[in-house]
């Protein structure tokens, strides 16, 4: 559906819970696509620069996964400022999606992939109470992606 439930509550606990990840973007970003790239190492085609770093300190040390890992939790974060706001929340997300399906191709399973290890991320540094408050936001946006997806004709 086009509108999010979110009561208050679940909005203050999710941006609480995306809050202690969002200071470290960049490290945290790195973490996981690096993560992303190891354990699903076909991800790693969509990404032309990536394609040759097969160790994680590699990968951990390149600028172009740093700054990827960032621009993703910069994006999820201005997600995370509206999610009390269907119609600027998806125009946020409806754009990335496009981009990912039509311009970049990009499987929209990947999606599915990099929310579960932000997930995993925050229970390994903050508890699972705080994976559980963000855990409807990253099914939100991967619901969100699915139907950009499919009427972008995947």
């Amino acid at each position: 559906s086009s509108t999010m439930s979110f009561s208050e509550a679940e909005v203050q606990s999710a941006r609480g819970a995306w809050e202690k990840m969002y200071v470290d973007a960049e490290d945290n970003g790195t973490t996981v696509l690096v993560r992303m790239f190891t354990e699903h190492p076909d991800t790693k085609s969509y990404f032309t620069h990536f394609k040759g770093m097969d160790s994680a300190e590699e990968m951990k040390q390149s600028d172009q996964v740093r700054g990827h890992g960032k621009k993703v939790f910069t994006a999820i974060n201005d997600m995370v400022q509206h999610l009390d706001n269907s119609e600027a929340f998806l125009g946020i997300l409806n754009p990335l999606g496009k981009k990912h399906a039509a311009q970049l191709k990009i499987d929209p399973k990947n999606f599915r992939i990099i929310c579960d290890i932000i997930l995993q991320l925050m229970e390994e540094k903050f508890g699972g109470d705080c994976k559980a408050s963000f855990e409807k936001v990253t099914n939100e946006i991967c619901a969100h992606l699915n139907n950009v997806y499919k009427e972008a004709g995947w």
